[in-house]
């Protein structure tokens, strides 16, 4: 079945926003985990989210994105919920970590 691109994009952003609310529930996973497992986080998704609206000249803050992705402001979410990486969890991300170091 092929799909007319006003129900892919729809299905697209649901499957999107079922993605978010999945995280905002597992707050346990770690961004690090999240990097050293699937090599994007959190942070990845509201990069992209922020780079998409810059295209479109929406003007949305890297915050506004962040606020997108997990809920509440990012620095309030670090304080609730992240942990500090383990060793062993730095050693996996130096390994695979490349350009995605700075969203750690």
């Amino acid at each position: 079945m092929k799909l007319d691109e006003k129900t892919r994009t729809e299905l697209e952003a649901a499957a999107f926003r079922r993605l978010v609310g999945h995280l905002r529930q597992r707050v346990d996973v770690q961004n690090i985990d999240l990097m050293n497992l699937a090599g994007f986080c959190r942070n990845c998704l509201s990069k992209w989210m922020k780079e998409e609206s810059d295209e479109r000249g929406l003007g949305l803050s890297i915050d506004d994105t962040r606020m997108e992705v997990y809920g509440m402001d990012f620095n309030t979410w670090k304080q609730l919920h992240q942990r500090d990486a383990s060793p062993d969890q730095q050693k996996a991300f130096a390994a695979v970590a490349g350009d995605h170091a700075k969203h750690a």
